[in-house]
């Protein structure tokens, strides 16, 4: 079964985007399947350290990160994106880059209150004093997805359930394709063969 697929964490900062994408990806691994995760943060660190956080750059980032996520999807592996990707416009680019198929939408709708209650980096605290501005969720809107395929409240259950969770729903989605691609074929061989003998009894009547 090709598991590949983009699957794309959309939230909050804070939500536990990379959190749950390392532990799906432990769950991926332990069932052997190849994966990577391709996190908002780090990248901001290294490949797109050159954009800032304008309308424009923001969407440079999605369209980045969707270009990378679809290159290691179409060689067999599952990217497991987090990124916060606050407009409907951006994640709709990745979808759009990496192709309705392999796309999977995860909302991690933990809400803004939690969010800052976690504030594991100190963010929302600086926002809130006005030392960083544009700060999604408080000064800066987020658009909640319209399209997704799944959503997750990491305040609601555990990260590994949340994984588990995910995991399954994964396997449906491969599982589901797989039987549509199998009947697709099956059909196709159907009519192929239906074609074959009806230009048989064609030619056998002309002799």
């Amino acid at each position: 079964m090709d598991m590949a697929h983009v699957i794309w964490l959309t939230g909050l900062s804070g939500a536990g985007k990379t959190t749950l994408a390392n532990a799906l990806r432990g769950k991926l691994q332990s069932q052997r399947v190849p994966s990577i995760v391709l996190d908002g943060d780090a990248l901001r660190t290294g490949i797109n350290s050159d954009l800032g956080f304008s309308a424009e750059n923001r969407a440079e980032n999605v369209r980045r990160v969707a270009e990378i996520a679809k290159l290691m999807a179409s060689n067999g592996h599952v990217a497991i994106v987090a990124l916060i990707s606050p407009l409907e416009a951006h994640r709709q680019l990745a979808r759009s880059i990496v192709g309705e198929a392999s796309f999977l939408e995860v909302h991690v709708a933990t809400s803004v209150h939690e969010c800052e209650k976690r504030d594991v980096k100190g963010l929302y605290k600086r926002a809130r004093l006005g030392q960083i501005e544009g700060f999604t969720g408080l000064s800066a809107p987020y658009e909640v997805p319209l399209a997704l395929d799944c959503v997750i409240d990491t305040a609601l259950e555990s990260v590994q359930q949340s994984a588990d969770r995910l995991y399954a729903f994964l396997v449906s989605r491969v599982s589901t394709e797989s039987k549509s691609w199998d009947y697709a074929l099956r059909t196709s061989l159907a009519n192929s063969a239906i074609a074959a003998t009806s230009a048989g009894s064609a030619n056998t009547v002309k002799t």
